[in-house]
């Protein structure tokens, strides 16, 4: 599902909304759709990002001492997808009563559908385009008043047709993040600069990821080791900025 160069994803994400909204509980919610509770949690990050606002929320109090809850946008998302579907439904049925089998075509247009396995994922809006010798430097607005700086060619600004009022993605591997903690006073070449709160801590055998809730219901993630995680003793909760290079940042456009 595609508004206005927002893409949200397809009846999975969809009916995880519907889940959470129907029983309050991530882990409920995934369980009964058969995924993953990481899993679940990276595609609410994804969707609440590229929505540019929050679609699912914490709620605090109740038993077990809180819980999720879809935001009113989330509900209405779900609500709106749902008359969406039907009508779509319709539509193919008619189409094919005139067309024959679209069996082949679906299929085509699903390959056509690009993936990244960049970790995070935002849409905002270009804000400025200034031209270098070589490259050019983007920044693109998103969601919470955040600016990312991307660094990329010129041939890439005009085949993308990036100018300033078009809408942009701005992906970055959680590799590529660099997280500090208390830096006052401390000087980093990084471009781009987030401040979050911790809100989960993934570790595995050898790295963690750890996820940042940021201002306006975003959230970034990043991979460090699990040494750097002890030394900076990362906690949920505690706060810590997400740094990142310019030139580490992958642009694309709605298509």
């Amino acid at each position: 599902m595609t508004v206005g160069g927002e893409t949200f994803g397809g009846p999975g994400r969809v009916d995880l909304l519907a889940a959470i909204g129907a029983t309050g509980s991530i882990s409920q919610a995934a369980k009964a759709l058969g995924v993953s509770y990481k899993g679940a949690w990276d595609a609410i990050d994804a969707m609440n990002n590229l929505a540019g606002e929050a679609l699912v929320e914490r709620a605090t109090g109740g038993k077990g001492g809180g819980g999720t809850r879809l935001t009113a946008r989330g509900e209405q998302l779900v609500k709106n997808f749902r008359a969406i579907e039907q009508l779509h439904r319709q539509f193919v049925a008619q189409l094919d009563a005139h067309a024959g089998d679209l069996a082949a075509d679906l299929t085509l247009i699903g390959r056509l559908n690009m993936k990244t396995s960049a970790r995070n994922q935002f849409f905002g809006t270009v804000s400025r385009v200034q031209p270098g010798a070589v490259n050019d430097e983007i920044a693109i607005d998103i969601a919470g008043g955040h600016k990312i700086v991307a660094i990329v060619t010129h041939e890439s600004t005009a085949s993308l047709g990036l100018a300033a009022g078009v809408q942009a993605f701005a992906l970055v591997k959680a590799s590529s993040i660099i997280l500090m903690t208390d830096g006052d006073g401390a000087r980093f070449s990084a471009r781009n600069r987030l401040a979050g709160e911790v809100s989960r801590l993934t570790p595995g055998a050898v790295n963690t990821e750890v996820v940042l809730d940021l201002a306006g219901g975003g959230t970034i993630a990043a991979i460090i080791t699990n040494e750097s995680a002890r030394t900076l003793e990362l906690a949920e909760g505690s706060t810590a900025t997400a740094m990142f290079k310019a030139s580490s940042v992958i642009v694309g456009v709605p298509g």
